[in-house]
């Protein structure tokens, strides 16, 4: 416990600190955390780090990761455009290598860029949103997901009878779960009593809601594909907590959910 909260304490500042400089700082340290955690995904599905595939899929991440509004330059293709062809670069790749990738390992690999590409992408752009009050939309997304994952603990260790998906992480409970949601929502009517003139409360009790609960199954997300690999962690870079991905599994399926379903009212 206290390497887990030496660990916390000092790895929360630093992103924390570089979240408010924002910019450049930020970015590269989401690109970085985008590398790290797509390079824990290619280990755990077996792959070697450095390959031809491999190499396309940190490829693939960078130009996720691209930071177009700090260019002063529009994006040269779509989100759509750029999938599609970074689908067919992969199925070609199963061509060219007369299936010795064959078509399960690149389908696991452009998950996996999807996944992680898209999700540190959208924590990017939230904090670079257009009204110029990014940090407030990170804060308030992060501290709805931080606040589900503290009310999903302490109300299931405290109250926690029934199992809520005992099959992938028997250690939740529907009353942690129902916890998380309540601690999600309050924290979100906070910021939006606080600043009326960006939030309504309508809108931030949905954000609440969709953060703890999206934030929940990102979890879950994580620990399906940790079962069925047989590992505890996805990462050993965080001591006492695991890797990237085991920190920030619930913030790269959040960030994408709330932007595409259009919760984030600047969008």
């Amino acid at each position: 416990m206290k390497q887990r909260l030496i660990t916390g304490i000092f790895s929360g500042a630093l992103f924390l600190g570089l979240c408010v400089l924002g910019n450049w700082p930020y970015q590269l340290l989401l690109t970085a955390m985008a590398f790290i955690g797509f390079y824990e995904f290619v280990k755990m599905i077996g792959i070697p780090a450095l390959s031809g595939s491999t190499v396309l899929g940190y490829t693939a991440i960078l130009s996720f990761m691209i930071p177009w509004n700090l260019l002063g330059i529009s994006a040269p293709l779509s989100w759509e455009q750029g999938i599609w062809i970074l689908l067919l670069l992969f199925l070609l790749v199963t061509v060219f290598t007369k299936n010795k990738l064959d078509i399960r390992v690149t389908a696991l690999l452009f998950t996996g860029i999807v996944y992680i590409g898209m999700g540190f992408s959208y924590m990017a752009m939230a904090r670079a949103s257009d009204d110029g009050h990014g940090l407030f939309w990170t804060f308030l997304l992060l501290f709805c997901i931080w606040g589900s994952d503290a009310g999903a603990y302490f109300v299931g260790r405290s109250m926690g009878k029934n199992k809520l998906w005992p099959a992938i992480s028997p250690n939740k409970t529907v009353e942690g779960a129902v916890g998380g949601v309540l601690i999600s929502m309050l924290i979100a009517l906070v910021f939006a009593i606080f600043a009326p003139e960006h939030l309504a409360i309508g809108r931030a009790l949905l954000i609440g809601l969709s953060c703890a609960v999206l934030g929940q199954l990102g979890d879950l997300v994580q620990s399906a594909y940790k079962r069925a690999y047989g590992i505890k962690d996805s990462g050993t870079l965080l001591p006492g907590h695991g890797g990237i991905l085991d920190r920030c599994d619930s913030w790269i399926i959040v960030f994408p959910f709330v932007h595409i379903v259009m919760l984030m009212p600047y969008y």
